[in-house]
């Protein structure tokens, strides 16, 4: 049986993409929101599923869900709505292939066995294509609401980390288990340094999900991470849109640019010269509808990445 490490790195590199698969950032996708009477930062979730199985059916590697347990205005994003482990399991049951991350679940606001019991059912319910990214998480105001302590969310995570790499064998009554268990360690990812010495890390996690950044931001940041981690994955995001002129040059923006797919293939040629391993793909300032970018990007930018060309019939 492939890993889903080795599935995601197959090849040398790949894409994904970033949930929630909406526009909702653009100035159409606002005014929608305020038309259907959603919260700032409350994605349209009415399509979801049906570009979920978009995605898995056009050959993207990787959908990658992250982990906002409380609506917090102050931050304005509720990411993907749903309570990422539920949503895991309705995706694991309506996709076949792509690989389903957390990008990334806190750690510390959860009880860690649930935690564990949740990872191992999605993995047996997907077939072994969960990516399980963790943090220490960086919202303050969740913590005490949770009541977990924050400034102790270091040793925490720690504390956690092992628990999931040992499948709580060692933190049970004698007979005790959590069940599914796991014929393999579930592969941890880690989205910053959550609290933890960069030597801890590439010790004790199987790969990284960086913050977005420029090719040469990338560089810098990859070769830190080989220094502690050696060849482990290398993951990131582009909070991208683009462009109907398949040469429009790249304009550049936070974390991301507005740009054609030629611009497209050329940052991730350069993302994967600076040895970044996946990217993936945040289309929430996407202004053309996404059935339509998605399909674009996996007949003229997938195959020039991925180890195999499309087989499927884009239609």
């Amino acid at each position: 049986m492939t890993m889903p490490l080795e599935r995601l790195t197959a090849g040398g590199f790949s894409i994904g993409l970033e949930a929630p698969l909406d526009h909702d950032w653009t100035p159409a996708g606002d005014q929608a929101r305020r038309r259907d009477g959603r919260q700032f930062g409350e994605p349209d979730l009415r399509q979801h599923a049906e570009l979920a199985t978009l995605a898995d059916r056009l050959g993207y590697r990787a959908l990658w869900i992250r982990d906002v347990p409380l609506y917090d205005p102050s931050f304005g994003d509720a990411a993907q709505v749903f309570e990422v482990f539920s949503y895991l399991g309705y995706l694991a049951g309506v996709t076949r292939d792509i690989l389903l991350g957390t990008a990334a679940v806190v750690l510390p606001i959860r009880e860690p066995l649930l935690t564990l019991k949740s990872a191992a059912s999605i993995q047996h319910l997907s077939g072994n294509r969960l990516l399980l990214g963790v943090a220490s998480g960086d919202r303050p105001v969740e913590y005490p609401l949770f009541g977990r302590d924050f400034e102790g969310r270091g040793s925490t995570f720690r504390e956690h980390v092992a628990l999931l790499r040992d499948g709580a064998h060692g933190h049970l009554p004698e007979g005790m288990a959590v069940l599914p268990s796991t014929s393999a360690p579930l592969p941890l990812l880690v989205a910053g340094l959550a609290q933890q010495s960069p030597a801890w890390i590439g010790a004790n996690m199987d790969g990284c999900l960086a913050y977005p950044g420029t090719p040469d931001d990338h560089q810098r940041r990859v070769a830190a991470w080989r220094a502690v981690a050696g060849s482990k994955p290398y993951s990131s995001f582009i909070h991208l849109d683009l462009a109907e002129n398949a040469d429009e040059p790249l304009q550049r923006w936070r974390f991301g640019f507005h740009g054609g797919r030629k611009a497209l293939a050329s940052e991730l040629a350069a993302l994967r010269a600076a040895g970044v391993d996946h990217v993936g793909l945040h289309l929430r300032r996407n202004v053309r509808p996404l059935d339509e970018t998605l399909h674009e990007i996996a007949e003229y930018v997938l195959p020039q990445f991925h180890e195999t060309q499309l087989t499927q019939t884009i239609r």
